[in-house]
């Protein structure tokens, strides 16, 4: 055995040949022996090499055809001896109506809806079996029923998904049902409700059931041709609200945002206004998103002068204030939703001031109802204004027009 590569012989007296060739081809005898002797040879035993079976023509990994017509699926392998080729439909119960001819091949004539699936060609003999697998696509047929239906229990809702099945060769749509398995009230037959799928969605949140009761809930698929099969029931039973309260977060847990205010706000004042410059916050744990200003006139109520200075900016021009009124400023700064407190105040006083802006930028300082009754005043004294010109100018051409008729006309005589 040594003179031959990859063979040995085990401690059980077994001799093992690695790869079969024409040299393991012949008789064998065994004899076994201790150290009293032999008690003889085995029978002889005959070593044949045989082959396992081979494809030579395998099938295609997909065919599609219509239904009603004629499907031919080549299937070939060779081997010694010769092998035997049988057809499976995979996952099918009993015996199918599937045909085989004297090609091996497989065939479905006419062509139905429950032939659509898997098929395996299997290759036996005495030394092997192999296998190789094809998907038959029914085309124009209704929708086959979806597989791999979950339903997900929600608080009084359930999430419902499932795998779509093979659509027959047309667009599908689907719809979930469900019913409760506890009547209210009680009756003797299901109540199943409905619901459209969005079309291409293979999930739907079903919503408003009743908390702790048990529900059946089913998927059917439908196309132009009709509907397919109820997919498998699947039962689920929604939550509902906990009995008892979660307790508070602890105060340690709470997120706290420092958000302090602008600092040493200044006022200067310009011949086009009043100047004011500040400091950013010290303390800002988010970032910053700008400043509003604030002003009250004359011990008034507080406005919000500018709600949109840039969070860059250290400074901000306050143009069209009244002459001989007394102000103060102060400046908040904002992060998102959040405010500060207000900066220091600063006091601006206008007594005395020679030249001053106009107040474009402050009609909110003078009240509505005041400015609207200076407007009315201004316009009643230009139309009076007006009118008293025109009739002044009128009155006027007419004097003239008679005094230049009486110097026209000649003086009468009068004779005695």
């Amino acid at each position: 055995l040594s003179q031959l590569p990859g063979w040995s012989v085990r401690p059980d007296g077994s001799i093992v040949v690695a790869t079969g060739n024409d040299d393991a081809l012949g008789l064998y005898r065994c004899t076994p022996y201790n150290s009293y002797g032999t008690a003889g040879e085995s029978r002889p035993t005959r070593v044949l090499l045989k082959d396992p079976p081979a494809f030579t023509v395998r099938p295609k990994e997909e065919y599609f055809q219509e239904v009603g017509r004629e499907l031919v699926i080549p299937c070939v392998a060779h081997g010694d001896p010769p092998p035997t080729i049988t057809w499976l439909k995979v996952g099918s119960v009993g015996k199918s109506s599937a045909q085989v001819d004297g090609n091996s091949s497989l065939v479905l004539h006419p062509l139905i809806k429950e032939q659509h699936g898997v098929w395996e060609c299997t290759a036996t003999n005495q030394v092997a079996s192999v296998t190789t697998a094809t998907s038959v696509h029914v085309l124009g047929t209704s929708p086959h029923a979806v597989t791999n239906v979950s339903v997900l229990p929600l608080l009084q809702a359930a999430n419902i998904s499932w795998e779509p099945g093979f659509d027959g060769g047309y667009f599908q749509r689907f719809s979930v049902w469900y019913t409760p398995l506890e009547r209210y009230p009680p009756r003797a037959h299901h109540d199943w409700v409905s619901l459209s799928v969005p079309a291409g969605a293979q999930h739907l949140l079903v919503e408003n059931l009743q908390p702790d009761t048990t529900y059946q809930f089913s998927v059917l698929a439908q196309n132009k041709l009709g509907s397919g099969p109820f997919s498998q029931i699947v039962t689920s039973v929604p939550r509902g609200f906990p009995v008892t309260t979660v307790p508070p977060e602890p105060p340690a847990m709470t997120v706290h945002v420092f958000l302090s205010p602008p600092r040493a706000l200044t006022a200067n004042e310009t011949a086009r206004g009043v100047l004011l410059r500040w400091d950013p916050p010290a303390r800002a744990s988010v970032a910053l998103s700008g400043y509003a200003l604030e002003l009250r006139q004359d011990k008034g109520g507080w406005e919000v002068l500018e709600r949109s200075i840039p969070g860059t900016d250290t400074q901000v021009l306050v143009p069209g204030l009244i002459k001989d009124a007394f102000y103060e400023f102060r400046l908040v700064a904002f992060a998102g939703s959040y405010i500060s407190e207000p900066s220091n105040t600063v006091n601006v006083s206008t007594a005395g001031m020679e030249v001053y802006p106009s107040r474009t930028q402050l009609p909110e300082l003078l009240p509505q109802p005041v400015l609207a009754g200076v407007i009315g005043g201004i316009c009643f004294l230009s139309v009076a204004i007006i009118f008293s010109t025109t009739a002044a100018c009128i009155m006027n051409r007419r004097r003239a027009a008679r005094v230049r008729k009486r110097r026209q006309d000649p003086p009468l005589v009068f004779s005695p």
